[in-house]
């Protein structure tokens, strides 16, 4: 892995995941504001670890993958956010079957202070410069009004929901097309 951040912007570094940062993973997640919408289920360490070997075989296979966030010059990781291949399984008409798909966690500390869209922006940039300008969709819970803003300052449109069997919130499905 890298030894360095692949990006930073003016208060964050991104990094590829790196061995042992599921325990900081761990920890931004067991933050239950930080885990409100994020289906509502615990997050265990294991939880984590799957996580991040998700994110880093997304790195493996195509080249691309979600950005562990650090503030520049920290340790703590603070987010989770960037590009990574889905296959969602709600069936080819809503198209997050092998999508590449948009997503970003942050420390609820850091809420209300433009961070997700700095990363995202950063993350976005890099991905149309290195991959070519594609569709990407995210999907939001509902109710996440928060992220349902900064989907929509990212060039992000509605294009439908799904309702997840056992679930109270629809998924708000978004996408943003290729040019």
């Amino acid at each position: 892995m890298t030894a360095q951040p692949v990006l930073t912007t003016e208060r964050f570094e991104l990094w590829q995941p790196r061995a042992g940062d599921h325990h900081g993973i761990h920890a931004m997640l067991a933050d239950s504001e930080t885990s409100r919408y994020l289906g509502g289920m615990a997050q265990s360490e294991s939880d984590a670890f799957a996580r991040v070997l998700r994110n880093a075989g997304s790195w493996a296979l195509y080249g691309y993958g979600t950005f562990v966030i650090r503030g520049k010059g920290q340790d703590r990781i603070v987010g989770n956010c960037g590009l990574f291949r889905s296959h969602r399984g709600f069936g080819a008409d809503l198209g997050f079957d092998d999508a590449i798909e948009a997503g970003w966690i942050i420390h609820h500390d850091l809420w209300g202070q433009g961070a997700a869209q700095e990363i995202m922006r950063a993350a976005l940039a890099w991905f149309d410069e290195t991959h070519g300008r594609q569709r990407i969709a995210c999907m939001i819970e509902q109710g996440n009004a928060a992220s349902v803003r900064v989907a929509e300052r990212l060039g992000f449109a509605q294009t439908g929901q799904h309702c997840r069997e056992g679930q109270d919130a629809a998924l708000l499905l978004y996408e943003r097309v290729g040019r």
